[in-house]
């Protein structure tokens, strides 16, 4: 029997599944959420659901948000569903299914004004933001707030009515100065270095175009605090949909499968108050720095270290390029001989540890999640993921061979086939532009090395220059296994 997900029918659900031990009209609103995709519902859900089961923090449950038409879709099937979702996590020898019901409801575009009357309650005392690493207006090459992107020219010279998440978090914040309620604090939980930090400069920026004393006072009054995140959470498709009705008899529109390991590192700055999270298994520190690094540049680079490669070989799922011998011996020679040697340590933790744990983590076949994935947004990650390293290790005077044979990969993906001649399909907000440079970079490699948004700098670096050049004809002339066994067996490329 199946069963549709919703509070009336919970208590039919099959006793494999872990249902919520609270009630819904046991919890009250506390946190504002921009972007309830996956992760979201994977990660920060799943930690408030875990502490309302044990009876605490009833009174920090969440109201979504979404401001771009596509999160309409969302919206409309988790209301359907009574905003509950099922979460399916999968190591490679036990699954087990769990619905969550930390969410109260989910506001979306165009009820903007809505939203902000929601900001400017008292209830909401953190708002907290999932909208991917390139939703943050930040110039990728010189990591600055951007005045002249036109969502914030168009918000700036209307912030009474604003389109953007940072729009409205000014006016839901200008809404409470006025009427004397206490500012929130903004919560960011995307993969960026500093990601408070890197919050506070859009929010602060985008104010100061329109009102420079607000700016200030936003400055002076609200908290930013750090904090690194980590699941890995594949896309819901069709599959994920059959396999909850067919092993759990649940009709959820859109639930979430993800690994079982999960991470929170946050700094404690929360001037309202904030749940205690502690108690279900986040980290709280002074300085995030470290952790966020450390992730940033071992499993994220790690997966854009893999994306194009496996993309060029045909390679679809991220366990099995995990299961190729030369990608996985491509992974381990890059993170081992450029990589960690370049991430600062981190407090009692191994890094060659670290490293073991996400390959484990990237061969779990259960998780499904694909390397077209990895690879979409790349001018957002690389700048964020690989390039960072490859700057450091070049400030240092040492080789980057393996990291510019990451960049070639991209750039050769970046052309739109595969070895086999398979059409690559290109999910990236810059898809035009980056591919006219790949496609110049077949008679001139180092055209591509024009994006200046996106390698900033590092183009002064002969070194990097030679390399990324002999990587790029190597793919061209060789192929890409042959390139990347070179670079495993440390013979030339070319």
């Amino acid at each position: 029997m199946t069963i549709k997900l919703s509070l009336a029918d919970l208590t039919h659900i099959g006793p494999r599944v872990s249902l919520p031990s609270y009630r819904r009209e046991q919890i009250r609103p506390g946190i504002l959420h921009f972007g309830v995709g996956n992760f979201h519902r994977a990660h920060m859900a799943i930690y408030l659901h875990e502490l309302f089961n044990k009876g605490r923090d009833l009174d920090w449950g969440i109201i979504g948000a979404g401001v771009m038409a596509s999160d309409q879709r969302m919206c409309d099937t988790l209301k359907a569903q009574d905003f509950l979702t099922t979460v399916v996590e999968q190591d490679i020898d036990r699954s087990a299914a769990t619905v969550t019901g930390p969410m109260l409801d989910v506001i979306t575009a165009p009820d903007f004004d809505r939203i902000i009357e929601t900001l400017a309650s008292p209830d909401i005392r953190i708002v907290s933001m999932t909208i991917t690493e390139g939703g943050y207006f930040i110039d990728p090459a010189t990591g600055r707030f951007d005045p002249n992107h036109p969502a914030i020219v168009t918000d700036a010279k209307d912030p009474a009515h604003p389109k953007t998440v940072f729009g409205l978090i000014i006016a839901g914040l200008r809404a409470r100065r006025e009427a004397g309620i206490p500012a929130f604090t903004v919560m960011c939980c995307d993969n960026i270095p500093g990601n408070g930090e890197v919050t506070e400069a859009t929010i602060c920026g985008l104010a100061r175009l329109s009102d420079p004393d607000f700016a200030d006072w936003i400055h002076h009054n609200v908290a930013f605090p750090n904090s690194m995140v980590d699941r890995i959470t594949p896309a819901t498709g069709q599959r994920e949909i059959d396999m909850t009705r067919e092993n759990y008899g649940i009709e959820d529109g859109w639930p979430v499968f993800c690994e079982d390991f999960k991470q929170w590192v946050l700094e404690d700055n929360f001037p309202l108050g904030r749940p205690v999270l502690e108690d279900v298994g986040v980290t709280f520190v002074p300085d995030v720095a470290p952790y966020e690094l450390m992730k940033l540049r071992i499993l994220n680079g790690g997966h854009a270290a893999i994306a194009y490669p496996a993309a060029l070989m045909d390679i679809h799922f991220v366990h099995e390029a995990m299961e190729n011998p030369l990608i996985r011996a491509f992974l381990s020679k890059l993170e081992t001989d450029e990589i960690i040697p370049v991430v600062p340590p981190v407090p009692n933790t191994s890094l060659q540890d670290y490293f073991a744990l996400i390959q484990n983590r990237f061969s779990n076949p259960k998780i499904g999640d694909t390397i077209p994935r990895l690879a979409q947004d790349g001018s957002n990650r690389q700048p964020k993921f690989i390039l960072p390293s490859t700057a450091d290790r070049l400030a240092q005077g040492l080789d980057v061979r393996g990291l510019a044979l990451v960049s070639a990969c991209w750039c050769q993906y970046l052309s739109g086939l595969s070895a086999r001649g398979t059409a690559i399909e290109i999910c990236d907000p810059n898809s035009e532009r980056l591919r006219k440079a790949a496609n110049a970079a077949q008679r001139d490699p180092l055209a591509f090395l024009s994006l200046q948004d996106v390698f900033g700098r590092l183009p002064e670096f002969d070194l990097f220059q030679r390399r990324f050049a002999e990587g790029l004809v190597s793919l061209h002339r060789n192929g890409v296994e042959a390139t990347l066994k070179a670079y495993v067996d440390g013979s030339p490329s070319l």
